[in-house]
């Protein structure tokens, strides 16, 4: 140990600071190890955040540090105690330096430790750097090789991550307990229901398309499936698409340049649906993906048709041109492939909505319910080849196929016969869309009959069918009443209301007209209403 007469090389003051979240330190190093250390310590760790230091040169020894550690009181508290503790041993570390600058590291390791990552946090992963020591109460549990999450109420984890810079491989290794809210097995089905692990799985839910394109930080996805979860919910159907030509800050999976697309493994594109996938599965939710849209917004089929056949080319062409097929077949085999062993995706959707027309008026005018089924045949069918775990359905709004209705929802001249793919073998479930207003039908007979004839349908297939979207912008609590007194008598297997809406950091969710926010009339509704499916489902 030091004397008290040798002046210590290495000193640690905390500030005063009115501001529970963060705190100052300044650190005086004579020997320019420490202070160079602690930054180290802090700028790899994901939880605190470096903001400046002054050192014009080395022979200035005076360094502050402010350390924000981002609403979690308890990491505070822990980073503080670890830079009190190393204040507290600076005679043992000046000493340990004098002998051996190797006990030193070893010190700034143990204290770099004890910085915990919040709950719902990133802990591990290929390429994390951060700290792998989660907050009290929860543990870091692997959701894939690129994502491990503290996650509440797992008793114990171990998750280890290692990279060969310049080798192009990675290794990830992991034992863990499931958290009381993790997801385990793969949703099956059996006739007109969902299985779990041999029991009836109900899907009930919401749509939330936005909950990875917003840039939205860990903090509030934890928000939105937060809200979502407390109805009762077990799914959410949201994008696995965005197509770029020119990035614009926010998350996207695939770019393009010219005719060659490039999908984005990085932290705002794949990375980012891993966190998407994680962050649902500790809320006990699983997911529908979609993997392209039918609409121009976030992209979707007219980017792959125009930037490979050229601007203004038929929508259509998506279903039957073999080199966009090929190129859409590129980007689902390496988006699926990711998750194949992923137990929080429920399916895969080929598309949202798909039709003959898109967005735009091009149209080849050879569109039938032929050439959607012929694509929808093959693309579920190339799926399989890839993923057996996972379910797959078209994503279709159930158009049916009878040239003599004088509805056209039901006339077959959108490109969809609802009762023709169902009996495709590659597809698992079917779905359809309730939108009366945009259809130019009132609410109510059209509702209630639209979801008849589905569960018609249903029964003569044999297979699953979701109202996986429906809204109204008017006395939305009965209409919604009516529709889901419907779905009960009628058996329909399960639904998901458009959309999920949440107040999160910097304000509220898109909304366009039919978002549900916490709290709501309709929200109370769509709590009840999960607990009756489930409760049917519970009795057959």
């Amino acid at each position: 140990m030091a004397t008290a007469e040798t002046p210590p090389k290495i000193r640690i003051m905390k500030g005063a600071s009115s501001d529970l979240s963060a705190a100052t330190y300044q650190v005086y190093d004579e020997s320019h190890t420490m202070g160079n250390a602690l930054r180290w310590m802090i700028m790899k760790n994901p939880q605190v955040e470096f903001c400046g230091y002054s050192v014009p040169h080395p022979s200035e020894p005076n360094i502050q540090i402010r350390i924000q550690m981002y609403d979690n009181l308890s990491s505070l508290q822990a980073l503080i105690k670890a830079l009190d503790d190393l204040d507290n041993l600076c005679d043992t570390i000046n000493e340990a330096y004098t002998e051996n600058s190797v006990v030193v590291s070893i010190l700034l390791v143990i204290y770099y430790s004890c910085i915990t990552v919040p709950v719902y946090g990133q802990c591990g992963g290929i390429g994390y750097t951060g700290s792998t020591v989660c907050a009290a109460g929860s543990a870091c549990v692997v959701s894939n090789a690129y994502y491990s999450q503290c996650i509440p109420g797992a008793t114990s984890s171990v998750s280890s991550v290692t990279s060969t810079p310049g080798s192009g491989t990675t290794t990830a290794t992991s034992t863990s307990t499931s958290p009381t809210a993790t997801v385990t097995g793969f949703v099956k089905t059996s006739g007109t229901h969902f299985t779990l692990n041999g029991n009836p799985f109900t899907v009930v839910g919401a749509n939330s398309y936005w909950v990875g394109l917003m840039n939205y930080d860990t903090a509030d996805m934890n928000t939105a499936f937060a809200d979502i979860a407390a109805t009762g919910a077990t799914t959410v159907r949201t994008w696995g698409f965005n197509e770029v030509t020119t990035p614009d800050g926010v998350a996207y999976y695939q770019s393009w340049s010219g005719s060659t697309p490039t999908v984005n493994t990085g932290a705002n594109g794949l990375e980012n649906f891993d966190n998407v996938v994680a962050i649902a599965k500790a809320h006990g939710l699983r997911l529908i993906v979609t993997l392209t849209n039918n609409w121009s917004d976030y992209g979707g089929m007219d980017v792959y048709v125009n930037q490979i056949l050229g601007q203004g080319s038929p929508h259509d062409y998506f279903y039957t041109n073999a080199t966009v097929i090929a190129a859409y077949k590129n980007y689902v085999k390496t988006f699926v492939s990711r998750y194949v062993n992923e137990p929080g995706i429920l399916g895969w959707e080929l598309a949202n909505e798909p039709r003959c027309l898109g967005s735009t008026s091009a149209t080849s005018g050879t569109c039938t319910i032929s050439t959607i089924s012929t694509w929808a045949a093959e693309i579920s069918a190339f799926i399989k080849t890839i993923d057996t775990n996972h379910l797959v359905a078209i994503g279709d709004e159930g158009f049916f196929n009878d040239p003599g209705n004088p509805i056209y929802v039901y006339q077959g001249s959108l490109g969809i016969d609802f009762d023709a793919n169902l009996n495709i073998s590659t597809l698992d479930f079917g779905t359809f869309h309730l939108y009366p207003d945009s259809w130019g039908e009132p609410e109510n007979p059209f509702g209630t009959q639209w979801i008849e004839d589905h569960a018609t349908a249903m029964l003569a297939s044999n297979k699953p069918v979701i109202l996986e979207e429906f809204g109204s912008t008017s006395n939305q609590s009965g209409v919604y009443a009516t529709w889901y007194s419907t779905v009960l008598s009628t058996g329909l297997t399960g639904d998901l209301i458009w959309q999920a809406g949440s107040d999160l950091t910097n304000g509220p969710t898109p909304n366009d007209g039919y978002a549900v926010y916490p709290g709501s009339d309709v929200y109370v509704l769509d709590t009840q209403h999960a607990a009756a499916l489930k409760a049917r489902d519970e009795s057959v």
